[in-house]
């Protein structure tokens, strides 16, 4: 039996010939990354292991980004603690306020992550580095730890899914909404502790920060990792960022490759798509949702939907128009380049002119950190990953989960609208 992408990358990283599904393996490991909130915890593991040196200081990144700048005493120290330890380590790739961003933003612009790399990070959402084609999961701060202290750490071989696309995508809809369509027909746990592969036709007419955002969420399916195939976009984006040509390693899977599932979507049938509260499970598309549904918040950033793309989406609702009175928009680029693009670009004064809160790069809101806590009784619609009870603030708020269009539309109308309703781009 043939192997998937996934597995032929772990196999390789494995010193193996082959390996199947649910097979256990020690793994080289390419990168190891680690935040503010999870590398002061790898750290103290780190000690306990009595190692004097990490295994490779080009090879470990810290990025400061969840809590930053820092909110409080407690978020400071952190960060001091995630910058003594890079000190003294001498980390090549060590990012605080001011040369950071948000982390999973930042890796694939700083040309750190690149294909057939296999990459474990200490936040859920590292898997979003399969959309160039490498292997990419989150961990804990123990095997952070581990990880830092050997360079290695261990695995299960994960089954498949194959999600076949064709088509391309109407206009307004995208990468956000493909995935929240995923999450929605499979559910949470739909793909536990498996590999979501995409595949087929449809994958070439899919931008790469799409693909970035398609496999950020793809953890929300439960799934181990999430991973495109390697094509001519993801080669241009590559060296765009720096990556040496031919310095990366391409896997396709095999013919005969195992899946548990095959999975048909037709890009060109997709509609715009919001998670409703709780969880990124309870989907509906915009045009089947009857009651209005007012807000009081909007948030456009974070490590999903906090790209270029995404800005120039939203800009392109949001210029020329007004907030609604009751809302406050809070968009957040999710690096200092992305940043300096929207000031060079004039989208930063679309937003601000338009009544919004413009910030510079930090997670900040998306896990209720701070830069829009909401209050009891508060919605808000989010291009963020998540909407579990209590994630932005007070348990009794809601979340909707959207596209940077979708966010925009509402933000102008008060309400979760798609951007046809307020009537498109001006």
């Amino acid at each position: 039996m043939g192997m998937t992408m996934t597995q032929k990358i772990l196999a390789q990283a494995a010193g193996r010939d082959s390996v199947k599904a649910d097979d256990f393996i020690m793994a080289n490991l390419d990168i190891v990354l680690g935040n503010d909130i999870t590398t002061p915890v790898a750290i103290n593991e780190f000690r306990k292991m009595e190692k004097e040196k990490i295994f490779d200081k080009d090879k470990v990144v810290v990025v400061m980004d969840h809590f930053v700048p820092a909110k409080d005493i407690k978020s400071a120290e952190q960060v001091k603690a995630c910058k003594d330890f890079a000190k003294e380590q001498d980390i090549t790739h060590f990012y605080e306020v001011g040369r950071s961003g948000v982390e999973h933003a930042l890796l694939p612009e700083k040309g750190i992550v690149k294909a057939g790399d296999v990459i474990i990070g200490a936040d859920s959402h590292t898997c979003t580095y399969g959309a160039l084609g490498a292997f990419s999961t989150g961990i804990g701060s123990t095997d952070m730890a581990a990880g830092m202290a050997t360079g290695k750490a261990w695995f299960k071989v994960p089954s498949a899914i194959k999600v076949n696309l064709t088509g391309e995508f109407p206009k307004y809809v995208s990468g956000k909404d493909l995935i929240l369509h995923l999450i929605g027909k499979i559910g949470v746990d739909g793909a536990r502790y498996k590999s979501i592969e995409f595949t087929g036709e449809g994958v070439h007419s899919i931008e790469m920060d799409d693909r970035l955002a398609i496999c950020n969420m793809a953890i929300e399916a439960g799934a181990k990792n999430g991973i495109f195939p390697v094509d001519d976009k993801t080669r241009e984006y590559m060296i765009n960022h720096g990556v040496a040509e031919n310095s990366w390693k391409e896997f396709e899977a095999d013919a005969d490759a195992e899946y548990t599932e095959v999975i048909e979507i037709n890009l060109s049938e997709l509609k715009l798509t919001v998670s409703f509260p709780h969880l990124p499970e309870n989907t509906k598309t915009v045009d089947e949702v009857k009651e209005e549904i007012k807000i009081d918040q909007v948030v456009i950033g974070s490590c999903t939907n906090g790209r270029m793309k995404d800005m120039r989406e939203a800009a392109e609702i949001l210029k020329g128009r007004k907030i609604a009175d009751d809302v406050r928009c809070i968009i957040i680029p999710a690096t200092q380049k992305i940043f300096k693009e929207c000031m060079a670009e004039g989208i930063a004064d679309i937003f601000i002119d338009a009544g919004c809160v413009f910030s510079t790069p930090t997670c900040g809101p998306c896990l209720g950190g701070h830069m829009g806590i909401l209050a009891e009784g508060e919605v808000c619609v989010s291009t963020t990953n998540r909407n579990f009870v209590g994630r932005m603030g007070h348990q009794d708020s809601k979340i909707y989960l959207a596209s940077p269009y979708v966010a925009a539309a509402s933000a102008v109308a008060g309400k979760l609208v798609s951007p046809e309703e307020i009537g498109g781009e001006k």
